[in-house]
């Protein structure tokens, strides 16, 4: 009966991540403390636990080019699948693409629903462009949809205090910013970019 069950938690979290999609296999025991990037390990470790998943909290992760924050963002989404959470990456640009798509083939409330529907939504490459006028009316969507009800994570280039000239509008970024910032966990990552080894880990 244990190697039953055993064997159908394991297939049940592989069946997560695949549905997840994370960019980068990560998992927060490789995460790198030596390189100097400004990463807090009692942050970290206090994320291990997914209380803020299981809270409907957001983690910000800002820094420059080559800093890893992508890569912990996947490693917080498989930690969060251990736990028996579900979890989706999807990159900004491609995502307000694909939501402009969904618009004209009449799948846009189900694209909606099926993020909202997750757990953990990882939101990667906020701002790498100005947001237009449609894409910040979708955003909101998005946003408004996890307000309290589930969890986030965003990784971005932009510091978190210029995320309102990136969204544009000024009413439409108070609105986002404020269910996305408030009671969210920072990680501001900081030096010299960070070469990954060969062998998975993010250093």
């Amino acid at each position: 009966m244990d190697r039953e069950w055993t064997k159908r938690q394991d297939r049940r979290l592989t069946n997560r991540l695949k549905g997840a999609r994370l960019r980068e296999p990560a998992c927060l025991e490789d995460v790198n403390y030596r390189h100097p990037r400004g990463l807090d390990r009692s942050v970290m470790q206090r994320l291990t636990t997914c209380q803020w998943v299981k809270n409907h909290e957001a983690v910000l992760i800002t820094g420059a080019t080559g800093l890893g924050k992508t890569w912990l963002a996947c490693a917080l989404a498989h930690q969060a699948c251990r736990e028996g959470y579900t979890a989706l990456y999807v990159r900004v640009p491609r995502l307000l693409h694909s939501l402009t798509l969904a618009r004209a083939d009449g799948s846009y409330v189900r694209e909606l629903a099926r993020m909202a529907r997750t757990d953990l939504l990882i939101l990667d490459d906020w701002g790498l462009a100005p947001m237009g006028e449609q894409e910040r009316h979708d955003m909101l969507e998005v946003i408004e949809d996890r307000n309290g009800l589930k969890a986030t994570i965003v990784t971005s280039q932009v510091p978190v205090a210029n995320w309102h000239d990136t969204i544009g509008d000024p009413t439409i970024a108070d609105a986002i910013l404020d269910r996305l910032v408030n009671r969210a966990h920072r990680i501001e990552l900081k030096g010299p970019s960070l070469r990954r080894k060969k062998d998975g880990t993010d250093e």
